[in-house]
């Protein structure tokens, strides 16, 4: 059996005992079927994998002894920030997870006017968590040990008021967009990658978005679904610029 990862919501310090999350325990002992000595690894975020042994296990917890650590160097050079257009359904989980394993570093959902799903409240609030939840496990799977950020739902108005700047490569992905991205310099800087919902983002969007020092940029002669859009776009870049 391969050794399984989990992530730790708790720091984790070598020759110390740590709890297993509900998570962790549910798929650990209750799938798994994993005994008192037997090992895993667990990420907490900080960079490192640290291997663990099970020492004991009770009816709702399990206990670990943090035995070693190893820094994880698989982060991508590229420090690409996706903002993503709010999509229904799994939609929004897919790209989400996908973009994870393909190295972003933080993911902001934007309500923009063509968004179907509308979020406000207690339910952004749930759902900001089962997206963070979902960014984790794609760490989980693809062996980062930095999670990377999903920040609560914001206007696309408010994003750029607050975030936007000239020192970052700034690109939003337009149907009719004047440049690929093969034509555009490697970037020394953050890239702010910019993705509407399933509509697309209107015409005075992308205007707002150009005006605080976005360019607009195509992927091809054909129309790609939103979540095609921001995953083809993230593995384009990785080919030209980062790790692929």
């Amino acid at each position: 059996m391969s050794n399984l990862r989990f992530y730790s919501p708790t720091a984790l310090i070598v020759g110390q005992q740590a709890s297993l999350s509900e998570n962790a325990m549910a798929h650990a002992v209750r799938v798994m079927r994993l005994k008192v000595g037997d090992t895993l690894t667990l990420f907490c975020g900080d960079g490192f994998d640290y291997q663990c042994a099970l020492t004991s296990i009770e009816k709702k917890s399990a206990q670990v002894e943090v035995l070693s650590r190893s820094e994880v160097n698989n982060e991508s050079p590229l420090n690409i920030r996706l903002l993503q257009g709010i999509s229904s359904g799994d939609r929004m989980d897919y790209t989400i997870q996908k973009a994870v394993e393909l190295g972003v570093t933080e993911i902001y959902p934007l309500s923009t006017e063509r968004c179907v799903t509308k979020l406000s409240g207690d339910r952004a609030e749930k759902r900001t968590e089962h997206w963070q939840g979902v960014a984790i496990a794609a760490c989980e799977q693809s062996g980062r040990a930095t999670v990377p950020l999903v920040h609560a739902p914001a206007t696309l108005a408010q994003w750029l008021n607050q975030h936007a700047t000239p020192d970052c490569l700034n690109l939003l992905l337009n149907p009719v967009g004047a440049k690929r991205l093969a034509a555009l310099s490697k970037p020394t800087s953050a890239i702010h990658l910019l993705i509407g919902p399933e509509g697309g983002l209107s015409p005075a969007e992308i205007e707002l978005a150009t005006q605080h020092h976005f360019q607009s940029i195509v992927l091809g002669p054909r129309i790609l679904r939103t979540e095609t859009a921001a995953l083809t776009a993230i593995a384009s870049m990785q080919s030209l610029w980062g790790d692929f």
